[in-house]
């Protein structure tokens, strides 16, 4: 049996910043605005990636890593396979976590509420804008699905390549979901754990309420 790995040893001490409930924006997405605005000229690394949480039908969460793609008043979007593992269960549950860690900056903002498809005119938008490799792979894939082995994910690329040449559509299992939040939470690290915690919690009548969270 090899050495155990000294995992209590493995701490670090928050020191980059500090988040006064004061100070933060009335509004959550202005919040998010902001840290995703000082996210990217901090270069930090994939700032758009985010982990997906959802539930499936026996109430077992499972989550993955996806790419955020857009984000207005209306909420936070994303696009997949409306088959795969997320997409069935966000079809029986409706409802998913997102949360992005900014590591090197010390940052976590964690985001909760219901989830819809977004409209096919702006699933067909986007996927126009993706690389031509990525438009082939949403026919190729069978996402979540058993495979052979890669071949199998190689061969069936070839095929929908010759099939579609330079100009693949949508394929109709495939889109964008938009997350509606009704809770934010935004982490900054502080020294001896002692972290900013400040949550957003939409109201019936529309307004949100920010409070200081114990860390």
């Amino acid at each position: 049996m090899t050495d155990r790995i000294p995992l209590s040893d493995l701490r670090k001490s928050y020191e980059l910043g500090s988040l006064d409930e004061h100070e933060t924006a009335n509004e959550p997405m202005l919040q998010f605005r902001e840290w995703f605005e000082q996210a990217l000229a901090r270069d930090v690394l994939e700032p758009n990636a985010m982990t997906l949480s959802t539930v499936d039908g026996d109430n077992r969460p499972s989550s993955r890593p996806v790419l955020i793609k857009d984000f207005d008043a209306r909420g936070i979007v994303w696009y997949s396979n409306y088959s795969s593992r997320k997409g069935r269960e966000l079809e029986s549950r409706p409802y998913a976590a997102l949360q992005f860690h900014w590591v090197s900056i010390e940052r976590v903002v964690r985001i909760e509420g219901s989830v819809e498809k977004v409209s096919d005119e702006e699933s067909d938008a986007y996927f126009k804008t993706r690389p031509l490799a990525s438009r082939i792979g949403a026919w190729a894939s069978p996402q979540s699905e058993v495979i052979p082995g890669r071949g199998t994910i190689i061969a069936r690329a070839s095929e929908y390549g010759l099939k579609f040449g330079l100009h693949p559509p949508r394929p109709p299992h495939w889109g964008g979901y938009r997350l509606k939040p009704d809770y934010w939470e935004f982490w900054q690290g502080r020294a001896s754990r002692l972290h900013d915690r400040i949550a957003y919690l939409l109201q019936a009548d529309g307004q949100w309420i920010r409070e200081r969270l114990a860390p």
